[in-house]
């Protein structure tokens, strides 16, 4: 492992996960540069043994390395449960994968190529959410005013508006609600929105992440502990039950509670009182529920990882937040309040989008949902240097893209192989119907014809590929590791 001296004891420390050598270096030399302590690793591997003996405020991870990629590292750090936030770099941002990852806690990704601006800005974003946590640990109270949060909120699409009519209804009563959705859709505020249209919106409004509490803190973090109770409780602690006494308490990724705290929130929910850790006299308290998950908590509960009394308990009003792919037409309102939003933060006068970059924000897939279209108008508005946010300001429109391809199925010896037309140029996809691997075809079919076309001069095909010179060389270098 590749070691950085130590720039101050309060620098976030992170780890860059990357198999290329120059991608370390490169990274290495930008976050060095700006004080931060920087380890760097091959692979997952590796980092999974750098993780275990030290902790690191963020990681930094490819998606694609031999041994262990990305999304296994990701998956592994979530099953230790190591509190870390993870960034992902990837060249295919709008992939089923990169769903993936977002959905198993990644906190944010970005594609290559980018600039050092841009991984700065991410990096920035991140170590600002780790100190907010830090300060209270995984947990936010806050009292709203009545009608604040509403008149913020950006609702066009039918599908949205059908689910704040249906929060209009369920605020009306005290009963829990769980809300379903991908990460980034915006749960949170859905249960803040809850919260304000109920006759608790004067109360406190308590948010706690499930997954980001260490396990043998929790017990004591929700329930509070009397002084005595055990070697560090030095004075009474409240919990958040009784934080959010009067008001609500959201819990997001209630999937992640192990046994033990199910049961004792079960017993919350039917007895309406708690106990804290060392008491021994009960405390009534007056608190609403809100959870939410991506986990399938039906599936879970079949497979016997979550009780099956507190799924109903909390199942009684199932609220599904759709993806920002299923509601487009929000799209373009969310972007123009993002833009508002960041132009005045930076101080920045950027009117608009471009009419190319109008058409990439609708078209995009967008995997990590509202809260990817948000960095992703910040990133823009830090690195725009025309006047309105064009389509090369955005990172994955950046990163290029392929068209569409027609199937066909062969036969004799290559029988359950596939095919596909493209502008009369066949392409041998094999067996493997993987879509980066099919991706990865298509633009190398474009990449050489391109440079057939201009005489092999690089910067002439890529400007035919409507790409930069150093984008068209990265995917020459993965053309010749393939090869």
């Amino acid at each position: 492992m590749e070691a950085a001296a130590l720039s101050g004891a309060s620098a976030s420390r992170i780890l860059v996960v990357d198999d290329e050598e120059n991608m370390r270096v490169m990274l290495g030399a930008v976050l060095k540069k700006q004080g931060y302590q920087v380890d760097t690793v091959a692979n997952g591997v590796h980092a999974l043994e750098a993780l275990q003996k030290r902790p690191y405020d963020l990681v930094i991870s490819d998606f694609r390395m031999p041994q262990m990629d990305g999304l296994e590292l990701l998956r592994k750090i979530r099953e230790n449960r190591i509190r870390t936030t993870v960034v992902m770099i990837t060249a295919y941002g709008g992939n089923d994968q990169m769903t993936e990852a977002l959905r198993l806690g990644a906190h944010d990704y970005i594609s290559k190529p980018f600039r050092a601006e841009e991984i700065l800005l991410v990096v920035k974003k991140a170590e600002a959410r780790r100190k907010a946590a830090h300060a209270v640990p995984a947990v936010e109270s806050s009292v709203i005013s009545p009608g604040q949060l509403t008149r913020q909120m950006i609702v066009e699409s039918r599908q949205m508006k059908d689910v704040m009519s249906y929060v209009e209804r369920v605020a009306k009563y005290k009963t829990t609600a769980l809300l379903l959705g991908e990460s980034g859709t915006g749960k949170e505020m859905i249960a803040r929105a809850i919260h304000e249209m109920s006759d608790r919106r004067n109360g406190p409004f308590v948010a706690v992440n499930c997954g980001a509490i260490p396990e043998a803190l929790l017990e004591s973090e929700f329930f509070g502990h009397v002084k005595g109770a055990f070697t560090d409780a030095v004075r009474d602690k409240t919990g958040l039950f009784e934080e959010a006494d009067g008001g609500t308490l959201f819990m997001d990724e209630i999937g992640e509670l192990p046994a033990l705290l199910q049961v004792k929130l079960l017993r919350v929910l039917q007895e309406e009182e708690i106990r804290r850790v060392g008491d021994t006299q009960p405390l009534k308290i007056n608190v609403r529920i809100i959870a939410a998950t991506l986990k399938n908590l039906e599936e879970e509960s079949a497979a016997g990882r979550f009780r099956d009394d507190l799924y109903y308990r909390l199942n009684v009003f199932p609220i599904w937040i759709p993806p920002l792919r299923e509601r487009r037409d929000d799209i373009l309102p969310l972007a123009k309040h993002f833009l508002k939003k960041f132009s005045a933060r930076h101080g920045r006068d950027i009117p608009g989008f471009s009419p190319g970059a109008t058409d990439a924000l609708k078209s995009y897939s967008w995997p990590g949902n509202v809260r990817e279209l948000e960095n992703t108008i910040e990133r823009a508005v830090v690195l725009c240097e025309g006047n309105s946010i064009s389509e090369n300001d955005l990172p994955f429109f950046r990163g290029g893209s392929s068209g569409p391809v027609t199937q066909q199925h062969s036969v004799g010896s290559n029988q359950g192989r596939q095919t596909g037309s493209l502008d009369g140029n066949m392409i041998d996809f094999g067996t493997d119907l993987s879509i980066p691997k099919a991706v990865d075809r298509i633009e190398d079919l474009f990449i050489r014809k391109a440079l057939e076309k201009s005489g092999g001069n690089r910067a002439h095909a890529a400007k035919i590929l409507g790409i930069s010179n150093r984008t068209l060389l990265y995917k020459l270098k993965r053309m010749r590791v393939e090869e």
